[in-house]
């Protein structure tokens, strides 16, 4: 009898001391898939008239799909971390392609090359109005104003225009200012990666250029994408900047960046409370009050010193212009916009008449983020970089790019910027929230500090439009082009009113409508009948069922819209008391 053969036991094989963690290999792959985004589009454009950068894309595929297969089987980290490299060069040569095909800009990129070559020229560059720019570029989108005109100056700190300046023999167009832009994105993108640990270089890749918003940014010359680039050193880390009391080469070179940043866009201005406040903290709990003061006071004098440095010509030259200029996207009363609460009023309501009451919600909230922080820094700290955007949200202008701009800091804190950073950070507890119930008072301290923002969210979403439309008279050339708009207008409001009409049909607003007949300003309590013409010979509603047509009327001083949605009836017709119209609510 044949005797059965020993069952075989499985013998563990121990991993490689060198093979790469899991979550490294799922990182590189993350950032390979996200290449993909948009790739294509951008190959189709490339296929029709440029064939070698076709090629080039097609060979991006190639990198793609091979960086995807190693990603999985690299047996050792050195391996990972340099194909790690490999996807940050496919991304930035994607990101290169992508830039040849796509680098007319937008209206940012237009005015900053203008602004660029008034300065190359010796003439002022703030407070001149550029109109011929966007009569050129009808695909350039305008920036319109409550008091229904446009801004057509450039409103920006001047380190993009000096940048951009010696680029100019390079095109006409904006094409100087994008290649500043994208140039700086790239930049940023090589410094993060480099700067962040081996194993988190490919969120780096993956957060910059992977996704594809950020290099359309670029593309288009946002001067934030230099900021952004700029203040990605400084944000690195950021809770060791003047650690031991002493700044270092190092720690002023990123007060410098600091500075810089500022001198860019006025976005960064936004973060700078919150970094010094988050930097005092940290120090006050290592060195104590006075160290930790100086150490705050030598980082904001090396940023001030540079700002100044790059803004001083301008000072000099053109004193009162520069500094509206600068601080134009504070006070130019621009239309609303965004995906932010504004939204209520904007397609949820038909109005408002207390729209500067989200500009003081906006304002409380950054105050109120800003005391949270220094109250809750150990807890609240390693989000410093996020905080800020979080107040845009209520703002009259709440764009997503106010908060997608400076992802690549969120993702150089979270890697760089532990909660243990903050473990010993100093905390003001004054005698109120000290004793024995300190929980609860800390709650209620908490809570009372944003009841003053929340309250004057609740009093802006409330408010009524204070206007009451009715349309009497529609000529339309066909089902999808409006010639002529006749509206018979009520003012309900205690103040006369001036309005200002426009038509749309999705998000964002067209162009202003003149008013060929009505009074310029409607006194309070009375009527009038305004006939309204689009900008241009006729305006286009696009064929998809179902479009939202909409009437809106913006006011300055007081602030307020009100809308309606209007049907528009088929064929070349007049329409009076037309049944399909709908009356404001």
């Amino acid at each position: 009898m044949r005797s059965r053969p020993w069952p075989r036991i499985p013998v563990a094989v121990a991993p490689e001391a060198d093979a790469p963690a899991q979550w490294h290999r799922v990182l590189t792959l993350l950032a390979t898939v996200s290449l993909f985004i948009g790739t294509r589009a951008v190959w189709t454009q490339a296929a029709s008239r440029e064939l070698v950068i076709a090629a080039v894309i097609s060979l991006c595929y190639l990198s793609i799909l091979v960086s995807g297969v190693l990603a999985l089987t690299a047996r050792r980290t050195r391996t990972l971390a340099r194909l790690d490299l490999c996807v940050l060069l496919t991304a930035m040569t994607l990101t290169l392609c992508t830039f040849a095909l796509n680098h007319a800009g937008g209206d940012e990129g237009v005015l900053t090359a203008q602004a660029a070559r008034e300065l190359a020229a010796g003439h002022p560059v703030y407070g001149q109005p550029w109109p011929w720019l966007f009569q050129h570029n009808p695909d350039v989108a305008l920036t319109p104003t409550m008091n229904g005109g446009y801004d057509l100056t450039y409103g920006y700190p001047p380190l993009v225009p000096l940048l951009t300046a010696p680029l100019l023999w390079l095109g006409h167009g904006a094409l100087a200012a994008t290649v500043v832009t994208t140039g700086a994105l790239l930049v940023g993108a090589v410094t993060l990666w480099r700067l962040l640990p081996v194993p988190w270089r490919s969120a780096a890749t993956m957060v910059c250029l992977g996704f594809g918003f950020l290099p359309s940014y670029a593309r288009l010359g946002y001067p934030a994408i230099v900021a952004l680039a700029l203040l990605i050193p400084v944000v690195v880390r950021w809770p060791r900047i003047g650690a031991g009391g002493r700044l270092g080469w190092g720690g002023f070179a990123r007060a410098a960046c600091l500075g810089a940043a500022c001198a860019a866009q006025q976005l960064p201005w936004f973060l700078v409370p919150f970094l010094l406040a988050g930097i005092y903290a940290v120090r006050r709990g290592e060195l104590g009050a006075r160290t930790a003061a100086w150490v705050v006071l030598r980082i904001t004098g090396a940023a001030v010193t540079v700002w100044l440095l790059i803004n001083t010509y301008f000072m000099v030259s053109e004193p009162r212009t520069w500094a509206s200029g600068v601080a134009l996207p504070l006070t130019q009363n621009a239309t609303i916009h965004g995906q932010g609460l504004v939204g209520l009023a904007l397609y949820y309501t038909d109005g408002s008449d207390r729209l500067a009451w989200y500009s003081h919600a906006s304002m409380l909230l950054a105050g109120a983020l800003l005391a949270l922080l220094v109250l809750f820094v150990r807890r609240l700290g390693p989000a410093t970089t996020v905080l800020p955007w979080c107040a845009f949200f209520l703002a009259t202008r709440s764009q997503d790019g106010y908060y997608l701009l400076m992802t690549p800091l969120w993702l150089a804190a979270a890697v760089t910027t532990p909660a243990t950073s903050f473990a010993r950070a100093w905390q003001p507890r004054p005698r109120f929230l000290s004793g024995p119930r300190r929980r609860a008072a800390l709650v209620a301290t908490a809570a009372l500090l944003l009841v003053p923002a929340l309250a004057c969210t609740a009093v802006a979403a409330t408010g009524s439009p204070p206007l009451a439309m009715r349309v009497t008279r529609a000529l339309t050339t066909g089902p999808t082009a409006v010639s002529e708009l006749t509206v018979r207008v009520t003012n309900r409001d205690d103040s006369a009113l001036t309005p200002h009409f426009t038509l749309t049909t999705g998000q964002g607003m067209t162009r202003w409508w003149t008013a060929v007949q009505g009074p310029a300003t409607l006194p309070a309590h009375t009527s009038a009948v305004y006939r309204l013409q689009p900008p241009g010979p006729v305006f286009r509603v696009p064929r998809r069922p179902g479009t939202r047509i909409r009437l809106r009327v913006f006011t300055a001083s007081p602030d307020t819209l009100s809308s309606m949605d209007i049907r528009l009836p088929g064929g070349r017709q007049n329409v009076k008391d037309h049944p399909a119209v709908r009356p404001a609510r």
